[in-house]
């Protein structure tokens, strides 16, 4: 075990395995909404981008809890910050040829998402306050912004959105949802921390037991939102059955 350790390590806190969902949701909008997976060039900036923004979001999140870096996450993150600095850097590269190969109006369209990410990460408040030091906002952008890039431009690529927009909108609310939903928990891992640093949360509010029956009741309008999909004929059968196993899980 103590082999598969720096491997685990390296795939979570190199930012490699959440870059890897990022493209893979993506790759699931023109799945479902085109049969094609492209792979290049707007699901390789996803994955790109990702890499760079998680990055620097640790980098930089370092400093607000440096009581913290001696145990837990924070010292795996703390040891090798280096290496996770150089990830961002090949990110920030590949993201920018990706985004070279965009058309116009794909690029004008990530500019306020692309925006939101970097300042949920970086200080450009007063106070050198990020977005997600905001009480209450940061699981929202985390939704909106996921669900943004991974349906609405995916869908405008195509033409989709134009085609489409009710099934366009339902996905869109879908994946919202689950976003939501699967980041719960981490407000919840993170009560201690964010209480430290001043910002409330979610689970500060209401509670853990209360956070707990609103992620089951945004994975209940997950499933909902596929089912619509499926009536209006855009989802089979088996994607309704795979998307719900997704939520049980």
């Amino acid at each position: 075990m103590k082999y598969l350790r720096p491997l685990f390590d390296l795939i979570l806190y190199g930012n490699f395995w959440i870059a890897a969902c990022a493209v893979a949701v993506t790759l699931q909008t023109y799945l479902l909404t085109t049969g094609a997976v492209p792979l290049f060039p707007f699901p390789a900036l996803v994955g790109f981008a990702t890499l760079m923004i998680y990055a620097l979001h640790r980098i930089i999140g370092l400093r607000k809890v440096r009581i913290f870096t001696s145990t837990g996450r924070y010292a795996v993150i703390e040891k090798y910050k280096s290496h996770i600095f150089v990830y961002a850097v090949v990110g920030a590269a590949g993201a920018f040829v990706c985004f070279w190969f965009l058309s116009l109006r794909m690029q004008a369209a990530l500019i306020l998402p692309g925006l939101i990410s970097l300042g949920y990460v970086i200080p450009v408040l007063g106070g050198k306050k990020r977005l997600r030091d905001l009480d209450d906002i940061k699981i929202y952008l985390i939704a909106l912004t996921w669900a943004w890039i991974t349906v609405l431009l995916p869908a405008l690529e195509t033409g989709f959105l134009t085609t489409n927009p009710t099934s366009t909108l339902l996905m869109f609310a879908e994946r919202c949802t689950f976003i939501f939903a699967i980041t719960l928990p981490f407000d919840v891992r993170d009560l201690r921390v964010d209480g430290h640093t001043g910002v409330r949360t979610i689970p500060s509010r209401i509670g853990i037991s209360r956070t707990k029956i609103l992620g089951f009741a945004s994975l209940t309008l997950t499933s909902f939102f596929a089912f619509l999909n499926s009536q209006i004929g855009l989802y089979s059968l088996s994607v309704c059955a795979g998307i719900l196993l997704s939520c049980l899980l």
